[in-house]
C-alpha cells in the first residue's frame, strides 16, 4: 500500500490558499462597514446619553455639562449590558479578545449568529455612555464572528474557520485605526496560533480591504497625527530603555488588578448581570473627575501624543483612567481594551517626560504607549509597528523596538499569562504563544531510516520464531526484518507481536502474521510521515527511495527526534575556553581537568 507523496517544501500550501483568500476578501469588506456602522453607532448613544440629541457626528464625553448628573448615564448604559448578557448572550461580557480565543481553542472556531448581533450593540451602549473602552475589541470581536459564520455557511474546516475568524478580527483592527500591518501582527502573534501562509496571505488580505474601504469612506492619514521626529536625542535612546521596564511594570500591575477585582465581584451577594452597574458608578465618579477619562478617548490619545495637556491633567487622568478602566472591565462589562491601553501608557510616559524635562515628551508618550501595550498583550512586533501607523512618526522605529522588547521581556518573565489569556487559563483552559519550527519538520525519513540485524523469512512459521526469541542467550532486538526468498528486505514485525502471534496461530507463517504494508518515500519531513501513521494507526511503515525498499521507521524512532532536540535545548558545555582563564567546576578542579 502506497502512503502520503507529498514532496517537502518550505511550506505546505495547496488550492487551501486560494479559497481561504477569496472568502478573505469578502469578510475585509464587512468588517470595514461593521468598524464604521459601530463607530457611528457609538456616537449617536454619546450625542443621546450626555447632549440629549438624535446625531451620529462625532463627539465625545468630555464637553459634557451635565455635572453631577454624569452619574446616570453609565449606570442606566450598564443596566442594559447586564440585561442583554443576561437574556441575550452572556458571551458579551470581556472585550472580546478572548471570547475569540476561546471559541477557536473550544468550539472548532464557531461563533454564534446571536453574538455577532448582541456584541456591537452591547459595545455602543457601554462605550457610548461613558465606558473607558476602546471600539476595537467588540469590533474585533464582531469582524472574527462575520468570519466564523461565513466559514460556517462555506464547507470549511476547523483550522479554515478559524483562519477566517481571525481575518476578520483582523480586518476590524485595521479599519477601526487604519493600521493593516499592525492588525496582521496582532493577528500572528496571537490569534492565529501559526505562522503559514495559508494563513497568512487571508489574514493579509483582509486587513488591506478592510483599510483600503476606511480610507474611501472616512479618508486617508494617521488617526493620531504628531510633528515626525528625524533625529532622536541620546536621552531617546536612554528613555525607550527605561519606559520599558516602567511600562512594563504598569502592564503587570494592570493585569493583576482587573483580575483581581474580578475576583472581588465574584464574592458579592448579587446576581452578575448587576455587576456592570456597580462597575459604573465608579465610572461616572471619574468622570466627574476627569471627563477626558470617559468613552474611547481618542481625542485624548491625540492631546497626550502632541503634549497638549499640562502635566496636572495628565497625571489625574492617568491616575482616574487606570482605575475606573480596571473596576469596569473586572464588572464583566462590554468593551475594549487597545485603547484604554494606549491612553494609561501614554500618560505614563508623558508624564515621566515632563518631569525628567526631557526635551520631546511626545516621544515619551509614544514609547509609554508601546511599553504598556507590549507589557499587557505581549506582542513585540505590534508594538512597534502599531504606533508609527497611528502616528506616521517613522522616525521612531528603533527607540520603539527597544522599548517593546523590553516591556515584553520582563512581562513574560514576571507573569505567567497575560491580560489576553488569563480569562482563558481561568475557565480551564491552556494555551501557549510560543511560536517554533517542529523538529520533526526538519528531518527527511531517510535521515532515520533503519534495518535489523535479525533477518527472518516471511515464510518462516511464526512458532518457529517465536521460539528462536524465547531461546535466544543473547537480547533480542525490539524489531525483527523479514525478507523473502531473495534475501530482499519485505518488512518488520516487534518481537512482542511474534510472540503474541505464536499463541494465537501457531501454525501460521510470519508474513501471514505481518499484516499490510504500507510504503513511504524517504525523502518526505518526518513530521509528514508520523501524522500519516497516526491517522493509519501504524506501527511501522516500509521506507523505499526510487521504488527500492531502503528499510523502516516505527513511531518510537520518529519520537526520538525530540529527545534530541530535547537533550539539546537543556544540555550546556563549554566549547572552548580562553588559555589564561579556566573556570572552575565546584570541587577546584578545572573544566580541563574533568
Amino acid at each position: 500500500m502506497q502512503g502520503h507523496t507529498t514532496r517537502a517544501g518550505d511550506f505546505t500550501t495547496n488550492g487551501q490558499i486560494v479559497r481561504l483568500s477569496g472568502a478573505a476578501v469578502l469578510v475585509g469588506a464587512a468588517c470595514a462597514v461593521i468598524a464604521i456602522a459601530l463607530l457611528k453607532a457609538i456616537y449617536l448613544v454619546t450625542n443621546i446619553a450626555f447632549f440629549h440629541r438624535l446625531s451620529f457626528q462625532y463627539v465625545t464625553p468630555t464637553d459634557n455639562h451635565l455635572g453631577v448628573f454624569t452619574l446616570l448615564p453609565p449606570i442606566i448604559g450598564a443596566l442594559a449590558i447586564g440585561f442583554i448578557a443576561r437574556f441575550g448572550s452572556e458571551k458579551i461580557r470581556g472585550h472580546g479578545i478572548p471570547e475569540a480565543i476561546e471559541a477557536m481553542l473550544v468550539n472548532g472556531s464557531k461563533v454564534q449568529p446571536k453574538v455577532a448581533f448582541w456584541k456591537p450593540i452591547s459595545a455602543a451602549i457601554s462605550i457610548g455612555s461613558g465606558g473607558p473602552f476602546g471600539a476595537e475589541g467588540p469590533i474585533i470581536m464582531t469582524g472574527g464572528s462575520f468570519g466564523s459564520l461565513l466559514g460556517q455557511w462555506l464547507h470549511t474546516s476547523s483550522i479554515e474557520r478559524r483562519i477566517l475568524l481571525v481575518a476578520g478580527a483582523a480586518g476590524g483592527m485595521s479599519a477601526t485605526f487604519s493600521a493593516p500591518v499592525s492588525a496582521v501582527l496582532f493577528a500572528v502573534e496571537l490569534l492565529v496560533f501559526e505562522f503559514k501562509p495559508r494563513s497568512l496571505v487571508p489574514i493579509a488580505l483582509a486587513s488591506s480591504v478592510a483599510d483600503v474601504i476606511r480610507i474611501a469612506w472616512i479618508g486617508p492619514g494617521p488617526i493620531f497625527p504628531v510633528p515626525s521626529l528625524h533625529t532622536i536625542p541620546y536621552i531617546g535612546y536612554g528613555a525607550s530603555v527605561g519606559l520599558g521596564f516602567v511600562g512594563s511594570l504598569a502592564a503587570i500591575v494592570l493585569t493583576r488588578s482587573i483580575y483581581g477585582m474580578e475576583d472581588l465581584f465574584r464574592k458579592l451577594p448579587v446576581h452578575w448581570m448587576w455587576w456592570p452597574a456597580l462597575g459604573a458608578m465608579a465610572i461616572g465618579l471619574g468622570g466627574i473627575v476627569s471627563p477626558r477619562a470617559l468613552g474611547v478617548g481618542y481625542d485624548t490619545i491625540a492631546a497626550v501624543l502632541n503634549t497638549q495637556l499640562s502635566l496636572h491633567t495628565v497625571l489625574i487622568l492617568l491616575v482616574v483612567k487606570a482605575l475606573i478602566w480596571v473596576i469596569a472591565l473586572g464588572s464583566g462589562t462590554s468593551g475594549g481594551i487597545l485603547a484604554p491601553i494606549l491612553l494609561i501608557g501614554g500618560c505614563l510616559g508623558e508624564a515621566l517626560g515632563v518631569v525628567m524635562h526631557a526635551p520631546h515628551p511626545g516621544l515619551w508618550a509614544l514609547l509609554g504607549m508601546s511599553a504598556v501595550f507590549s507589557g499587557v498583550t505581549r506582542t513585540p512586533f505590534t508594538s512597534v509597528i502599531f504606533p508609527i501607523e497611528l502616528t506616521h512618526d517613522f522616525g521612531a522605529l528603533l527607540p520603539l523596538l527597544i522599548t517593546s522588547c523590553i516591556a515584553t521581556g520582563t512581562s513574560a518573565f514576571v507573569l505567567r499569562r497575560s491580560i489576553l489569556t488569563e480569562r482563558i487559563a481561568r475557565r480551564g483552559l491552556h494555551l501557549t504563544r510560543e511560536y517554533s519550527v517542529d523538529p520533526l519538520e526538519m528531518h527527511l525519513v531517510r535521515e532515520i531510516v533503519s534495518r535489523s540485524d535479525v533477518k527472518v523469512s516471511v515464510q518462516a512459521p511464526v512458532r518457529h520464531v517465536a521460539k528462536l526469541i524465547l531461546e535466544s542467550q543473547t537480547e533480542m532486538p525490539t524489531w525483527i526484518e523479514l525478507v523473502d526468498t531473495s534475501n530482499h528486505f519485505v518488512g518488520a514485525m516487534q518481537s512482542t507481536a511474534i510472540l503474541h502471534s505464536a499463541k494465537r496461530d501457531p501454525s501460521r507463517t510470519i508474513g501471514a502474521c505481518m499484516g499490510r504494508v504500507v510504503e513511504m518515500a524517504a525523502d518526505l519531513p518526518v513530521k509528514r510521515v508520523l501524522d500519516f501513521m497516526i491517522q493509519e494507526d501504524l506501527e511501522w511503515v516500509r521506507i523505499n527511495d526510487e521504488q527500492q525498499p531502503i528499510g523502516f521507521v516505527s513511531v518510537q524512532q520518529l519520537l526520538k527526534l525530540r529527545e534530541r532536540y530535547l537533550q539539546e535545548e537543556q544540555h550546556r558545555q563549554r566549547t572552548f575556553s580562553l588559555p589564561w582563564w579556566q573556570p572552575t567546576i565546584g570541587d577546584g578542579s578545572t573544566v580541563q581537568d574533568a
